[in-house]
């Protein structure tokens, strides 16, 4: 077993502070400190000094640091090769994912776990994706599915596996009568002198929108700010402006609104991925939920075009 203190040194390196360090484990910030107090203690070297109100990672905790991550990967590898030799089925899964893939998508995988591992606990917990990646590495979670942003891990992280899933074109969301609405697909640089209704400030869709406005040459004037996909639609509803909404998005039915699809080379969508700790992947229960959600993206990326429905977040 791998010392659980390693776990707490790695987590302040990820988070940066010990009040972050102890709301991500459920510790109590005393408690971090003194688990790190006697790693260091134990060590015979020093940890952590202080700077400002926080700390900081001495040349002796960057070293450890350095050879943790193949620590714990190994350790999942090991846990992979136990679980496929007992072919145990008792246990738990724990699957995170934002909105728009707990409910297109990981439902699919507690439907077939259940099915194939009657014994197992399948929970789903909807969350952001940088929430989720935090979930991931204090192993709150198992398996993540997340959209990628600027901040997703890449090949190179030695903390986690990172898969490609599938492609979520975004679509421009106008109201009934609006001059677009007739159309079979629009360029997104003829939206740039639209009113624009988009998501708060720091959220990952709100970025995606603005990403994708600056490639078409433009920064969307923002009228309205909306996190949830049933605000949004009200708002365009009433003729308040326009916003993107990605395929998958589940929309409240009733509103007179339309999806327009976005033509481009290629025409912007955002990047569905799957996340799981390194090392972990060929976990078999693992292994089972991610080739289940390869299957249901296909299913999803065919039932998709026919329009979706129901309620969601932005």
């Amino acid at each position: 077993m791998i010392d659980p203190r390693l776990h707490v040194l790695r987590m302040l390196a990820a988070h940066g502070t010990v009040t972050a360090t102890a709301g991500a484990l459920h510790y109590t910030p005393s408690a971090v400190s003194h688990q790190l107090r006697t790693l260091a203690e134990d060590l015979d070297v020093v940890l952590l000094v202080p700077q400002g109100r926080g700390v900081r990672l001495t040349p002796a905790a960057r070293i450890l640091l350095s050879h943790v991550d193949s620590l714990f990967s190994s350790w999942e590898h090991i846990r992979g090769l136990l679980a496929a030799e007992s072919g145990s089925y008792a246990g738990s899964l724990r699957i995170c994912g934002f909105s728009t893939a707990a409910a297109a998508l990981l439902p699919a995988v507690v439907t077939a776990l259940r099915a194939s591992r009657p014994a197992m606990e399948v929970r789903i917990i909807e969350a952001d994706p940088a929430e989720c990646l935090d979930l991931l590495l204090a192993d709150d979670a198992d398996l993540a599915v997340i959209v990628s942003t600027e901040a997703t891990p890449t090949s190179a992280d030695s903390r986690f596996e990172t898969k490609f899933l599938l492609d979520d074109p975004l679509e421009l969301l106008v109201p009934v009568g609006h001059p677009l609405a007739f159309r079979t697909d629009v360029g997104l640089a003829e939206t740039a002198d639209q009113q624009w209704i988009v998501d708060r400030p720091g959220r990952p869709h709100r970025q995606l929108v603005f990403n994708s406005c600056a490639e078409a040459g433009f920064t969307p004037t923002v009228a309205h700010e909306a996190a949830e996909w049933d605000t949004a639609a009200a708002l365009v509803a009433a003729g308040f402006g326009v916003c993107l909404v990605p395929r998958l998005a589940r929309l409240p039915s009733g509103y007179p609104i339309v999806r327009v699809p976005l033509r481009g080379d290629p025409a912007p969508s955002r990047h569905i991925r799957t996340v799981v700790r390194r090392g972990s992947g060929s976990q078999p229960v693992l292994a089972e939920a991610l080739e289940v959600l390869t299957l249901a993206a296909v299913d999803v990326r065919f039932r998709a075009g026919k329009g979706p429905s129901g309620e969601g977040r932005v």
